[in-house]
């Protein structure tokens, strides 16, 4: 088990020093921000969104190292995704970091690479730090204007 949790670091800690899809996206349809007042992590989600699907979508902020990587890993698994199978996304990520840990089911394996996040459940203040970006996420495809907090 060491073996792979060595691996899950590497993935998070690779994708915390050259997170994918950072900066901002110029012809963005929809946006929001978010924060999380315990860790001081701040985000912005930019996504371009036609007939339903994901088109692009780009991040950028500051934050720790969880939070840069789940916002740099969600970018990759929501691209080309229709907003409906990026909403499901975001449910088996949720689920993941704070559902019930004896009942897994098959999240773990739809989520891909999202999965590196599993061990964070057992770190509840650094699952706000997971979580901001889907968040984040959610209510740039919503429309919803407000700065998404993780308090």
């Amino acid at each position: 088990m060491s073996d792979l949790m060595d691996l899950y670091q590497e993935v998070i800690l690779d994708h915390n020093r050259k997170p994918r899809n950072f900066g901002p996206l110029p012809d963005a349809d929809h946006e929001a921000e978010g924060y999380n007042p315990l860790c001081g992590d701040q985000l912005k989600v930019y996504l371009r969104v036609a007939d339903g699907v994901i088109l692009d979508v780009h991040f950028d902020g500051s934050g720790c190292a969880i939070s840069k990587a789940s916002a740099s890993l969600m970018t990759e698994a929501v691209k080309g995704k229709s907003v409906e199978e990026a909403e499901e996304l975001f449910g088996g990520f949720h689920e993941l970091l704070t559902g019930d840990p004896s009942v897994r089911g098959e999240a773990p394996e739809k989520l891909g690479k999202l999965a590196v996040f599993e061990g964070v459940r057992e770190f509840p203040v650094r699952v706000k730090c997971a979580t901001l970006a889907w968040h984040t996420l959610h209510a740039a495809l919503s429309g919803d204007q407000e700065q998404v907090s993780t308090e």
